[in-house]
């Protein structure tokens, strides 16, 4: 292969990236927030999951996309282990549509789509519009990548050592899901580098008993992108990468034994080369699914036996006021002030794992710290909205003149939160800079951090308890 054909291989494959991620972008932008509520609100049962997982990936066309998703709910405590399995699974199988798509050799129509993207994006002044014309340019910019890399590698297609050298794939798979693990675990795309075997396969280059072993280790590969987001979220979220994983080479390892019965599967679906490997994705996805759903609870345990340990678990949203309680305003009223302590101590839990993080740096309490923000500020939003409704109920006089009162502490306590966050942005400073604090320094921010900290505990109590002699 000649420096030029090199280059444009690398130019076609970058454009094909820059295409698929353009397109997926704007639908995604077009979709809004819906998908991501649609996770949140749609995965309790598993074969729902794994239809949401494959229905928002088909839109984002990267599964790998779709599992950090899953990963930061599950990170945020929106989404626990037995969720994310399906909706892993279901990414998988909506990641096979970039393939099926690419198998129709729509290449006539990148050019003109290119164009009616980019008037559409220029001209257009409606956001829905500028969406649509970011899909259809990206649709044109993912085809105009496939035809680059297909130009380039047509010279592959007469050197005898290229093709026996993939050829030798065939004889020996496992080094095939090597190089399809390392690729895509390079290029952080199964669907660019299934596009790159269906670009081969256009030409005549590879042959499907060779294109098999590499499509399993691209499979295998695309968990990477997960793998590596999971680091530094909380141990949940790291199993919920490692579910991925695991689920993806247990398939690869299925299909390793079956791989003389899916080859001739494969062919009996098509007798395009082009469409083969993209049927062959597919049928690895959905088998794989079919396969191992029924067993999710067990991948779930073998995750939390490789990565033990008990999550430090932070209840997720109000605990003691419901808004049927407004029908009884004393009893509202009783359950907000139980709410606004609870809300106060997770502050001070935050700011202590920030101060502690500061003079000694630990990244567990840096997701410990931040996990309790958001509780924090959720807390403030729905305490804030009840109190603003239970203002309106008839209330007994003295409960009455502390509806201000409750706000004002509400607010006073998210602040707490935010400052514990600014001292966590310092903390993460002073550590990327080696900055230097003497044993005296240190000393006298743990002194003073232990007032602030008593301080602050007493202001709880003495609101809670309504005790002014104290405050």
């Amino acid at each position: 292969m000649s420096w030029n054909s090199f280059f444009t291989l690398f130019g076609g494959l970058g454009l094909f990236i820059y295409g698929m991620n353009l397109m997926g972008e704007g639908l995604e932008k077009a979709a809004g927030d819906r998908m991501q509520r649609l996770l949140e609100l749609l995965t309790r049962n598993k074969l729902i999951g794994v239809l949401v997982g494959a229905s928002v990936t088909a839109v984002v066309q990267s599964s790998s996309a779709t599992t950090v998703m899953v990963i930061g709910l599950v990170n945020a405590g929106l989404m626990d282990l037995s969720q994310a399995i399906g909706v892993i699974m279901g990414a998988n199988i909506g990641t096979t549509v970039t393939a099926q798509l690419i198998a129709f050799k729509l290449t006539n129509i990148a050019l003109p789509a290119i164009g009616l993207g980019t008037a559409i994006l220029l001209f257009s002044r409606q956001k829905a519009k500028k969406f649509f014309g970011q899909v259809v340019l990206g649709f044109g910019l993912l085809f105009l990548g496939m035809e680059t890399m297909q130009v380039a590698l047509e010279p592959l297609a007469e050197l005898p050592a290229f093709a026996n050298f993939l050829a030798s794939f065939s004889k020996n798979p496992l080094l095939g899901i090597a190089a399809g693990f390392l690729t895509t675990g390079i290029v952080q795309s199964s669907s660019a580098t299934i596009g790159i075997l269906q670009a081969l396969a256009s030409q005549g280059i590879i042959s499907i008993s060779a294109a098999l072993p590499i499509l399993f280790g691209d499979n295998i590969g695309t968990t990477v992108t997960a793998l590596l987001s999971s680091i530094g979220t909380n141990i949940t979220a790291r199993r919920a990468a490692l579910l991925h994983f695991m689920f993806n080479l247990i398939g690869s390892l299925i299909f390793l034994l079956l791989l003389p019965f899916v080859q001739i599967l494969v062919t009996y679906t098509s007798t395009d080369p082009v469409r083969q490997i993209a049927n062959a994705h597919s049928i690895f996805n959905i088998t794989n699914t079919l396969i191992q759903l029924p067993f999710a609870f067990l991948l779930v345990k073998l995750a939390i036996r490789i990565i033990p340990g008990e999550p430090d678990i932070i209840e997720r949203g109000v605990k003691y006021i419901d808004e049927r309680l407004l029908q009884t305003p004393s009893i509202a009223f009783s359950q907000a002030k139980k709410e606004i302590n609870r809300m106060g101590y997770l502050a001070l839990e935050s700011l202590r794992d920030s101060v502690n993080t500061f003079i000694s740096f630990d990244k567990e309490k840096v997701i410990k710290a931040q996990e309790k923000e958001v509780v924090v500020n959720e807390l403030a939003r729905e305490l804030t909205k009840y109190l603003s409704q239970l203002s309106r109920r008839p209330l007994a006089p003295k409960d009455a003149k502390f509806i201000t009162d409750f706000i004002n502490a509400v607010n006073d306590m998210e602040r707490v939160g935010d400052h514990a966050m600014n001292i966590l942005e310092l903390a993460e400073y002073k550590k990327e800079k080696n900055l230097p604090f003497s044993n005296i320094a240190l000393k006298e921010l743990v002194d003073m951090f232990s007032k602030v900290q008593d301080t602050f505990a007493m202001a709880i109590e003495c609101f809670y308890n309504n005790d002014n002699d104290k405050a």
